[in-house]
């Protein structure tokens, strides 16, 4: 190395060494003047559209090259002060939050490092929520998953110092990392946040689909809430709802921000919507049905009041605690008389008011809530609140109550009457409800498309394969078309089982087209996967000639139902798919073909199309 490479080196090293020197000096005048700050990006309920609570954002000084937090907490991890700036960061949060009048939670980020902390435990936190008057029942810390926990029984003695506080635990960033489901196991949190890896173009990925899937599936077994991360688009955002992801964050949401957000009333009714035709299974019955009238009592009432109600209505099992007509407690009758029957209790509690003692966090939902979704909730409470009354309002003011009972009653009952029409194979709705369906769209007098699905050649696969193969491809059909429908139809739109391999799919889709062609994208997909590794080049008629085919197809016949000035009926629509039928299966290959009835002048237009023709959008 000649001299003038040496000096060019050295002053390059003393740059650098100059460059973190000064970063660090950047570093501690910002830990000498607290001068972080905090931003809040809200965390939307995907059943109600609701704000459920804000993520609190650390960043850093504006216009200094620490703004980024990503920066700030690795130089941070790396000059040794982590724990203050950690330290620092919640407190920021806590005394920057917003949301104190109401009962929206408040995320605030700890990284598993931080739990090693001697001080961690220290009751700082606590000293800081009681200063804002916020209680620790509204704090929920979120540990990264990035972030590896060595001692898991360790975090698990530390988080459990908090859990008894109140304070609620989620892991963050599960699916970033091969440590998620240990992490989950072991430490038991309220809430995962699922990664953004995972939600990015969800809708285009099955994979990716069927992942999230199962973690929601997952997380109700273990009665734990599910937050997907990083939505920014509205397909995105429709099949999580569908999925039923319980809550939502993203750009598309709400972005960061030192104030209150605002969901527009769009996304509001786009969740509303799609929640609740996942949540039509059960009977179409919403909460508000169940509502049955309650004993009321104000806060301040005094728990001898409370006590002498019960002893009049000795069938009361609870009541409900207002304030101006809005539930604030619950006070159930064996709780209540459990607290006076110990030592001093009548001398204790007697003349105090009842929001002393009542639980301050019930079961409260709104009347529109479907029943399915409200014992989903129920059941995932703790033991000891399990038969709690369920409080319902309207509009945010108390309506009735009702008990577990009434609701497992009125799902158990919608599921019978469904079971019994219902396929027993796929589990969609028979024929009886597929005449409903359609007697009810023709009444409604608006426009609709009615979507014909039959298999081709099935007969020859059930034959070739046997019958359990034969019904795995009739479950596989019948999940491809309400994938198709999630992707492509819209939140009401019905998909029923014929019988055999006929299904029937009826739109409100403006683009039903679309939605053919994405069945038949989604069929051609994954049927290669039934031949057992056999490349298909014939088939086999019903009277047994080969027909040069790829195995199994699927011929599709829609027929879209426009308004007509002749009123259209269920023998126009059942006449017209017979012959698009015919049409269909007098080719080769997955096809569909397509008449528009109802149009003033023409009545019947027919067009026949295949996926590799010019109409593929």
């Amino acid at each position: 190395m000649n001299m003038a490479e040496h000096n060019r080196m050295q002053q390059q090293d003393n740059m650098e060494k100059d460059t973190v020197d000064d970063l660090a000096d950047e570093l501690q005048r910002v830990l000498l003047h607290k001068s972080i700050r905090s931003v809040y990006q809200p965390i939307v309920s995907l059943h109600t559209g609701t704000i459920a609570g804000y993520e609190a954002l650390t960043r850093g000084p504006e216009h200094s090259p620490l703004v980024s937090p990503l920066k700030l907490f690795k130089l941070a991890e790396e000059q040794g002060v982590l724990y203050p700036f950690e330290k620092l960061a919640r407190e920021t949060a806590i005394r920057g939050a917003f949301m104190l009048e109401d009962n929206e939670l408040l995320f605030i980020n700890i990284s598993a490092a931080i739990l090693q902390d001697p001080g961690f435990t220290s009751g700082r936190t606590l000293e800081v929520l009681e200063s804002v008057g916020m209680l620790p029942s509204r704090i929920v810390f979120e540990i990264t998953e990035r972030s590896s926990i060595e001692d898991f029984s360790a975090a698990q003695r530390i988080l459990e110092h908090y859990r008894k506080q109140g304070y609620r635990i989620a892991i963050d960033d599960a699916g970033a990392g091969y440590s998620s489901l240990q992490a989950i196991a072991e430490l038991h949190p309220d809430f995962i946040k699922v990664d953004r890896s995972l939600i990015k173009n969800i809708h285009l990925h099955k994979t990716k689909e069927t992942i999230v899937e199962t973690l929601v599936t997952f997380a109700q077994k273990l009665h734990i809430q599910m937050i997907a991360e990083g939505i920014e688009q509205w397909d995105e955002l429709q099949l999580l709802t569908r999925l039923g992801v319980h809550y939502g964050q993203g750009y598309l949401l709400g972005h960061p921000a030192t104030a209150k957000s605002r969901i527009t009333p769009e996304i509001k009714e786009h969740i509303v919507q799609h929640r609740r035709a996942r949540d039509s299974v059960g009977g179409g019955w919403s909460i508000g049905d169940l509502a049955a009238p309650v004993g009321v009592f104000e806060s301040k009432a005094l728990i001898s009041e409370v006590a002498n109600y019960f002893k009049k209505h000795e069938n009361a099992p609870g009541v409900v605690i207002v304030n101006q007509q809005a539930p604030v407690g619950l006070m159930m009758r064996e709780r209540l008389f459990q607290q006076l029957a110990g030592q001093y209790g009548f001398s204790l509690f007697w003349n105090r008011s009842i929001d002393q003692i009542m639980d301050p966090h019930p079961l409260i939902v709104e009347e529109s809530t479907p029943v399915e979704s409200v014992s989903q909730l129920a059941t995932a409470r703790d033991n000891h609140n399990l038969y709690d009354l369920v409080i319902i309002t309207k509009k945010g003011l108390l309506r009735g109550a009702s008990t577990i009972r009434s609701i497992l009653e009125c799902i158990t009952n919608a599921r019978m009457e469904y079971a019994k029409v219902a396929s027993p194979l796929t589990g969609l709705p028979g024929n009886l409800q597929i005449h409903r369906e359609l007697q009810k769209r023709l009444m409604d007098k608006k426009s609709f498309s009615v979507l014909y699905i039959d298999l081709d050649f099935f007969k020859w696969f059930n034959d070739r394969y046997g019958f359990q193969k034969g019904d795995q491809l009739l479950q596989y059909t019948a999940d491809i078309i309400q994938q198709s429908l999630v992707i492509c139809g819209n939140p009401y739109d019905f998909v029923g089982h014929i019988g055999g391999d006929d299904f029937i799919a009826i739109t409100t889709s403006e683009d039903p087209e679309k939605l053919c062609l994405e069945m038949i994208r989604r069929f051609e997909q994954g049927i290669d996967l039934f031949y057992e590794g056999e490349d298909m080049s014939y088939v086999e008629d019903r009277m047994g000639n080969r027909v040069e085919n790829k195995g199994v197809t699927v011929s599709l016949s829609l027929v879209i139902c426009g308004p007509s000035a002749s009123p259209v009926t269920l023998e126009d629509i059942s006449q017209a798919a017979a012959g698009l039928k015919k049409r269909a299966k007098s080719s080769p290959g997955s096809i569909y073909c397509v008449c528009h009835m109802g149009q003033p002048q023409v009545e019947v237009e027919t067009r026949f199309s295949a996926p590799d023709s010019p109409l593929v959008l």
